[in-house]
């Protein structure tokens, strides 16, 4: 006997389903600054419960590990305390040579899902690691900007033991998991040490506090895209190989425990996410081979993000860069973008339009 009753076994069917019943309330739909305020304070509050406790702050205890002097810049690792039970170990890139008191403008290179921070300043390439960031931590201090590249928990130094992961199982899920325990998300975190790297990036006497860019591809992508959603101190953005829907992750199981927004489907979408970075100045890079956020699902979710920006009139501030490649940062326009918002001529008050239309 065959039943007529529809039913639901497996959970790609059932979260396509849920999706697709999800009336999502934060979806965007403001048609004025007033409404497009209103609805950036409810989004914003509802990421924030959903990500949960974060950790208390603790003195940094900030040190140089090592300084190297190249022919364009100064290369510096670095680590400090993000919270009481983590360290962060960043590489910071200094233009030289650079004048006394000179303060210069600062982009954080934010690494993708893969080996961390050290291929972003040209560091670990010599095994054939893939290069898609294509050194932009080092294309940016060559510009004259100052870079700060983290590891994110789960990558890098901060990747977990191989005796730690029993084999078969994937390591950011692991990590996602075990601070579970302790009633953190793992994104949450992320974001914390995100925000305690930009702490100690503006304590740097080469940084003008004015004047902070912040750009990654892929994983990168996500955490520019969250960071500067809810950080107002980022004045300009460039989110590569991201941009995506709900519907496309969820379909084809594109996420992971490292990287994915709680409880985001009962409120909006990744979009949405991105919106949050305006009035400042956004660039989505999207590349038409790109096998990981495909084109058909990347161009008109990027096209999406603009509505909040022609919205509240300031359509240049948000850019599209639709370019011939694969998954990767398409890196002159995404220098250009930075010196157009951060280092040209009245690129200082970027940052301080964040929170007005």
């Amino acid at each position: 006997m065959t039943s007529k009753t529809k039913r639901i076994f497996n959970t790609q069917q059932e979260v396509m389903a849920r999706l697709a019943a999800s009336t999502r309330p934060l979806a965007f739909r403001a048609r004025n600054a007033a409404q497009w305020r209103q609805w950036q304070r409810a989004l914003r509050a509802a990421l924030k419960r959903e990500l949960g406790p974060m950790p208390g702050p603790v003195p940094p205890r900030a040190e140089v590990l090592e300084r190297t002097l190249l022919r364009k810049y100064v290369r510096e690792k670095v680590a400090f305390n993000s919270e009481a039970f983590a360290s962060v170990p960043a590489w910071v890139l200094i233009p030289s040579p650079l004048r006394r008191g000179e303060r210069r403008p600062a982009v954080m290179c934010l690494h993708g899902h893969g080996i961390g921070k050290d291929t972003l300043v040209g560091l670990g390439l010599e095994g054939g690691q893939e290069d898609y960031q294509h050194r932009i931590a080092c294309r940016l201090a060559e510009r004259g900007y100052v870079t700060i590249s983290p590891d994110w928990r789960g990558f890098g130094e901060r990747a977990e033991p191989e005796e730690w992961v029993r084999p078969g199982r994937d390591k950011c899920n692991v990590g996602y998991f075990a601070e579970g325990y302790f009633g953190y998300q793992r994104l949450a975190l992320q974001i914390w040490d995100g925000m305690r790297t930009l702490d100690y990036l503006l304590t740097r006497p080469e940084v003008d506090s004015r004047r902070i860019g912040c750009i990654g591809c892929s994983f990168g992508g996500t955490m520019t895209t969250y960071l500067s959603a809810l950080d107002p101190r980022i004045g300009a953005a460039v989110i590569a190989c991201y941009v995506s829907t709900l519907r496309d992750a969820l379909a084809r199981a594109n996420f992971c425990g490292a990287q994915y927004m709680p409880g985001l489907a009962k409120y909006a979408d990744i979009p949405e996410v991105m919106m949050l970075t305006a009035p400042r100045p956004l660039m989505i890079q999207a590349g038409d081979r790109d096998s990981c956020f495909t084109i058909d699902v990347a161009a008109p979710a990027a096209r999406r993000v603009q509505r909040a920006y022609r919205v509240l009139g300031i359509a240049d501030r948000c850019c599209i860069d639709i370019f011939p490649g694969e998954h990767e940062i398409d890196v002159e326009p995404a220098l250009a973008w930075f010196d157009r918002w951060l280092a040209g001529p009245g690129a200082s008050s970027a940052g301080t339009i964040a929170e007005r239309p």
